[in-house]
């Protein structure tokens, strides 16, 4: 059974519908990615699942029961405008916030030292919210989005500001929080983020959905059928009304295959020529290319 299930979720802002019937579902113990450019709606989705917002239509199921305001104590937001109080120390911050969401003082107050020792920034404790980096302070968003052990994580570029050593800190931290039972959707405009921690993702754009799936299958859906070909020696010479070469560069040759013959044809041509191969692969597109054409094509109807 899915975790969290939108059905035809729909939001007004007087004449413009931000959300247009947006369907998805997402499984328990997963990292899910919403995609889409500026404006799309994500935003908008992620106040109606937090109870932020409610919908206008449409329905919301949160571990099987419909969304209340009530499930918001289950949830750990991270918006990607950060909301921490700057006058405020941060170890008092952490527990207000942990408070906030059910825990007990001395139970936040453990556990917010506890990460703070995790993150390498226990040296900070008594130091203001205002005298935190941008890349420190978003470490402090992230403590504070997750110390209550919500069962659903929301993330809003949450790499937003990090070097890469701290990044590589928090993405070890979602896959433990995920490990550890939590369900995580993951927002960012990083195509090559979300290849590397999302199993399944829609993109959004205009409020509607226009892709689900996994992201392994939707690489695959775009694929234009083009295979790399690393050969030494001489370049292999292709029947161009079966195997156009698309360009040729370093001992690399970029093919297409055209409709009704194979990968394995285009393998005994070459076998045929005695090229000597040295690496033969086909070429899936990335998140990013499918997102550029999927968004500009949509952007011109």
């Amino acid at each position: 059974m899915s975790f969290l299930i939108l059905d035809k979720v729909v939001k007004n802002f007087a004449t413009t519908r931000a959300v247009d019937e947006v369907s998805f579902e997402v499984k328990p113990q997963t990292i899910f990615g919403m995609l889409g450019p500026n404006g799309a709606g994500k935003t908008t989705t992620i106040r109606i699942i937090t109870t932020i917002l409610t919908a206008d239509s449409g329905s919301v199921l949160f571990n099987g029961q419909p969304l209340t305001e009530l499930h918001a104590e289950e949830m750990g937001y991270m918006p990607e405008e950060r909301g921490l109080y700057k006058k405020m120390k941060v170890w008092e911050q952490l527990v207000y916030l942990a408070q906030l969401k059910g825990m007990s003082g001395r139970d936040a107050k453990r556990s917010v030292f506890e990460w703070m020792e995790k993150f390498n920034i226990k040296d900070w404790w008594n130091k203001r919210v205002e005298e935190l980096s941008k890349g420190m302070s978003q470490k402090v968003q992230f403590i504070a989005t997750v110390i209550h052990r919500p069962k659903l994580i929301i993330l809003d570029e949450p790499f937003s500001g990090l070097d890469p050593i701290n990044s590589n800190l928090i993405k070890e931290e979602i896959e433990a929080l995920r490990k550890n039972g939590a369900t995580i959707i993951f927002s960012t405009h990083r195509m090559e983020q979300v290849e590397e921690i999302c199993e399944n993702i829609i993109l959004i754009n205009k409020g509607k959905v226009i892709l689900n799936g996994g992201v392994s299958a939707i690489r695959h859906q775009f694929k234009q059928n083009e295979f790399s070909i690393r050969y030494e020696g001489r370049a292999p010479q292709l029947p161009a009304d079966r195997f156009p070469v698309v360009r040729t560069e370093n001992q690399e040759m970029i093919v297409k295959i055209e409709d009704h013959f194979s990968s394995i044809d285009l393998m005994r041509e070459l076998v045929n020529q005695e090229v000597e191969v040295k690496s033969y692969n086909e070429i899936l597109p990335t998140l990013n290319e499918i997102f550029i054409t999927q968004v500009e094509g949509k952007s011109h109807e």
